[in-house]
């Protein structure tokens, strides 16, 4: 590594120097600020405290001058910088001192007088440790990503979609709010993948996986359900959304052109869906298979569709088609289209 890039790798490195002498803390800082850190000094605990507050440095070089009070202060720097680390600094070189020092918390402990390039070796494997420790941390972010990702669509996949269903239904129970389970799946997907090639497949479906991230907020929760089925889960949403929402949804995949290489397609989705009620004891699993019952009928009416499944009717009178709305609004619900039937039912009898 060339001296700039060494200058450049250490210039965002804090280290904060307090030491009581501040002709011994000029001695300290200046070694640091030739090797490029960013080095500030404080000449008392009660300055520290708050410059570590504000300043958040990496690592912490504390001078023992008085053995004992500084061992104290010692452990309150320690409960502010938990993932920094604090060397000491000591003309004390005896085990007994050493020993105390490590059980206040330093993470190295110094002998005065010392080498300066021993002390900038012993900084540089601290900030190692750091880098190791925040790679570490950032592997395991990554790890958790994967294990609760779908890797075609960047969607959730459904190890941990059921828990966090279950969590909003609490929630929604908890509120008075209502959470709605969307499923949707690719109409006639198979020519696809028998017309083109399963590459050209996948890149329908991760488009596919992009066009309903585009389409939810933040606090819901999509997720790939499998194969070219998708399950969307919406909270602090009413009916009228959850429609709309499935109707925008809808037309957004028919809209889109699908197009890779020399592969190019169009496609439809069917939808349905389904909501929890004011009071309802329901589980999670049980709520996705109504909102399946809801597209295996939307399917079964001629697909690119959306169907409303309602737990409260009868299997008869439930699964209602909601139009495909491709020139209007005008999404009739169950209950409308059951209320209308009964309705002429009623006057016929009244004819009679």
């Amino acid at each position: 590594m060339s001296n700039e890039e060494k200058r450049i790798s250490t210039r965002s490195r804090r280290i904060l120097v307090i030491d009581e002498d501040r002709d011994s803390l000029g001695i300290l800082l200046e070694p640091l600020r030739w090797e490029g850190y960013d080095a500030q000094g404080v000449s008392s605990i009660s300055e520290a405290l708050i410059k570590i507050q504000e300043w958040q440095p990496l690592i912490v070089l504390l001078d023992l001058k008085d053995f004992e009070p500084g061992l104290l202060s010692l452990k309150k720097i320690k409960e502010r910088i938990p993932h920094g680390s604090c060397l000491v600094l000591s003309d004390d070189s005896s085990s007994e001192a050493i020993i105390k020092g490590f059980d206040y918390g330093a993470d190295d402990y110094i002998v005065k007088p010392f080498v300066p390039l021993e002390l900038l070796a012993r900084l540089r494997t601290h900030l190692r440790i750091r880098d190791l420790h925040e790679q570490l941390v950032v592997a395991n972010e990554k790890l958790l990503a994967m294990v609760d990702t779908d890797d075609l669509t960047g969607l959730y996949n459904m190890r941990s979609l059921y828990q966090r269903l279950e969590f909003e239904m609490q929630r929604a129970r908890r509120f008075g709010r209502q959470v709605c389970v969307i499923m949707l799946d690719m109409d006639n997907f198979k020519s696809v993948n028998d017309g083109h090639d399963h590459l050209f497949g996948s890149y329908v479906i991760s488009e596919v996986g992009q066009i309903i991230k585009a389409n939810t907020r933040n606090i819901d929760i999509p997720a790939r359900y499998g194969g070219d089925e998708f399950l969307i889960v919406l909270t602090e949403v009413n009916f009228e959304g959850s429609k709309y929402f499935c109707e925008r949804l809808r037309r957004s995949v028919e809209a889109y052109h699908f197009k890779s290489g020399r592969d190019e397609i169009n496609l439809t989705v069917s939808v349905g869906f389904s909501m929890t009620s004011a009071g309802e004891i329901i589980s999670a699993r049980e709520l996705v298979r109504c909102a399946d019952h809801a597209l295996y009928e939307a399917k079964r009416r001629g697909k690119n569709q959306v169907v409303f499944y309602d737990k409260t009717m009868s299997n008869e009178e439930a699964l209602v088609e909601m139009t495909r709305a491709r020139h209007s609004e005008n999404i009739w619900t169950a209950r409308t289209e059951i209320a209308i039937k009964k309705s002429r039912q009623n006057k016929k009898k009244a004819v009679g």
